[in-house]
């Protein structure tokens, strides 16, 4: 099995138990401080798997220095607009959580899919052929289906905004996190997790900022629900690990594809945990992001 392959399903996985996490936890705390508690507690899980890297390969530590960072503008100027971009996104998508049905609200970010592949054509020359683009197609349509009967008959206008503002600001932030990793110029895995660790540590930074001037009471209600906090950030640093190493290894839009996987455990999270019921014309959405996935597996 190819390792970006491998490195996506881990990302679909730890994504979806990861988004179940958030969103019990932003019914006790607000939006940014959800957002903050993804990086801030999942930081100290990338640094250890950033280490573990350097003692197994030992020669990858000699590549690295300050100047990797400080010297490199490309990857500066494309890490820190991914970092920002994720923030927003992340943001965005919880707020879609805090107005919909758990899965329907998901449903809404996988439009990044779709927004990825023409973005990466139109800003990065990044093209696919078209056994690519119908699997992008078919897995876009699956979501659709899945969540469309809810969102024609309770969708709101802000719900709908939140969702496809999320789905953007997530194709941008897989996009330029790829562009960053690929300008370091060292071996794509050591590179994943560097441009991973920078972004964390920016964004904890930006997160922690923004609670300090207008949400300081959210810090007190962090903390009377550290066990959830520990659980997001763990789970959020697994998935990240997953996502920067695929989409450093392959073209975004395929990773993103073959991580609609996730959508069968964010079903399962639903109807098992969240109680919510899944519909018939739910399975017909599956059929088809089944059918996206078999196509990017048999992508050239």
């Amino acid at each position: 099995m190819p390792l970006w392959i491998s490195f996506t399903l881990l990302a679909a996985i730890m994504q979806a138990v990861r988004t179940a996490g958030q969103k019990s936890l932003s019914g006790s705390v607000s939006a940014m401080a959800t957002t903050f508690v993804r990086y801030w507690y999942g930081l100290p899980f990338v640094f250890c798997y950033l280490s573990l890297l350097l003692v197994l390969n030992p020669d990858w530590a000699k590549q690295i220095s300050i100047t990797t960072f400080t010297g490199n503008a490309r990857f500066l100027f494309f890490a820190t607009s991914a970092s920002v971009a994720q923030i927003a996104a992340t943001y965005a998508l919880i707020k879609v959580f805090t107005q919909r049905n758990f899965a329907v609200g998901t449903s809404f970010a996988k439009t990044e899919a779709i927004q990825v592949a023409l973005l990466g054509s139109l800003l990065f020359a990044d093209y696919l052929n078209w056994l690519g683009w119908l699997a992008v197609i078919s897995g876009v349509v699956g979501t659709v289906v899945i969540s469309g009967k809810d969102v024609f008959k309770r969708g709101s206008r802000n719900t709908s905004l939140y969702g496809l503002a999320s789905g953007a600001l997530f194709a941008v932030t897989s996009l330029f996190l790829r562009e960053a990793s690929l300008s370091l110029g060292l071996p794509l895995v050591l590179s994943a997790v560097l441009t991973l660790a920078f972004m964390v540590c920016l964004q904890s930074v930006v997160c922690a900022l923004y609670l300090n001037i207008w949400e300081k009471p959210q810090w007190q209600r962090m903390k009377s629900v550290k066990k959830s906090c520990w659980f997001v950030g763990a789970t959020s640093a697994l998935g990240s690990v997953g996502w920067f190493t695929a989409m450093s290894l392959q073209n975004a839009a395929l990773v993103k594809i073959l991580g609609q996987v996730e959508f069968f455990i964010t079903l399962a999270i639903t109807h098992f945990y969240f109680r919510e019921k899944i519909a018939r014309f739910e399975w017909w959405g599956m059929v088809l992001i089944v059918a996206s996935v078999l196509l990017v597996l048999q992508y050239r």
